[in-house]
């Protein structure tokens, strides 16, 4: 099995993808692409979120040419997203995309795709092929009796084999289905047959709450084994929700940096309002841009030892809690100033 240290690494514009670079987070524009006001505002409330990497979908030709001045006021990595007309795919390239996505069976004809290719491969940039549960080739359908593992894997593998026949190699494959069990099942057989970076994602997971949970299980699960070189959370909503749920999902994994914040889940024994302690200090820590954890605990008879690797912490009593580091007890402090104590510490630390 291939993992992300040994895939074949791209560029999509400044950013590696796959070789073992960071995995890389993206979302994709939902605003109008011809709105060129609203998108570039998108774009750069995604960027300042933690995003590395946006897809813009380009639809017709208005859409091209608003493509072309979005490009020419952002440097944001963009990918421009193409179905079924293959012009607005090289109107993108040549307007500057840094990656093209295109399921290369509604493209179609292999003269098509191969100009598409040609034109990729003049601007040096990779292609994503995107292979979804709801776009399969009807004979493969047929063949494996629904959108099965095995069914998506063979239609990557015929996608691959078109492009390689055209001596194009820079390729992040991405096998899309709404179902976890399929989505992970495909992705880790297609990991064992080819070298190319993979793109995770969980497609059309739902809402915030249910498509988190699937996008976090889906995720996690490929990406646990060393699957996935670049992911997306797709959620129902403003893009920007899916950033802290990608950055969230790495962060668990120990694949990327960043504050965290371990809470436990209160028992009989709490007696202080610890929902709203750990919430302020989620609200604290979120913006420090360091490996730092941050304990809360509701008690102060366990809390410090089953909180001994954190950075910091706080166990809270009746009306009086500790503050401690690294499972060592530095004060005892009313309920009032646990908050402001704590921050004292980590700022006086940094």
């Amino acid at each position: 099995m291939m993992d992300r240290t040994t895939t074949k690494q791209v560029f999509v514009g400044s950013v590696p993808v796959g070789g073992g670079a960071p995995v890389a987070i993206q979302s994709m524009t939902n605003t109008p692409t011809t709105d060129v006001s609203a998108t570039l505002d998108q774009i750069h409330a995604l960027h300042s979120a933690g995003c590395h990497i946006v897809r813009v979908s380009v639809y017709n030709t208005e859409a091209a040419e608003a493509f072309k001045k979005i490009r020419e006021n952002t440097t944001v990595p963009l990918v421009a997203d193409i179905h079924f007309d293959y012009r607005m795919a090289l109107a993108a390239i040549a307007y500057g995309a840094d990656k093209i996505r295109i399921n290369p069976g509604n493209i179609g004809s292999k003269e098509r795709v191969f100009a598409v290719v040609a034109a990729a491969k003049e601007a040096g940039i990779p292609i994503r092929v995107g292979v979804n549960a709801g776009s399969l080739q009807k004979d493969i359908l047929k063949k494996h009796g629904g959108p099965t593992p095995q069914a998506l894997v063979e239609s990557a593998q015929e996608h691959i084999a078109l492009l390689e026949s055209a001596g194009f190699y820079d390729m992040v494959l991405s096998i899309k289905a709404s179902d976890v069990p399929t989505t992970v099942a495909a992705c880790t057989a297609l990991s064992a047959q080819t070298s190319y970076a993979q793109h995770l994602g969980i497609t059309e997971a739902g809402t915030p709450r249910f498509g988190t949970i699937k996008s976090s299980v889906g995720l996690g699960a490929l990406l646990s084994r060393g699957i996935g070189d670049t992911i997306r959370v797709s959620l129902a909503g403003d893009p920007c929700e899916e950033i802290p749920v990608a950055k969230g999902i790495l962060q668990s994994l120990g694949l990327a940096s960043g504050p965290t914040v371990i809470a436990c889940p209160t028992c009989g024994r709490t007696r202080i309002n610890l929902v709203q302690l750990a919430e302020e200090v989620e609200a604290y820590i979120t913006p420090i841009e360091k490996d730092i954890t941050v304990a809360v605990m509701g008690c102060v008879v366990n809390g410090p030892g089953e909180a001994r690797e954190a950075d910091y912490g706080i166990a809270g009593g009746d009306g009086v809690g500790l503050i401690f580091k690294k499972g060592t007890v530095v004060k005892k402090v009313s309920e009032a100033a646990l908050i402001p104590e704590l921050i004292a510490l980590i700022e006086q630390d940094q």
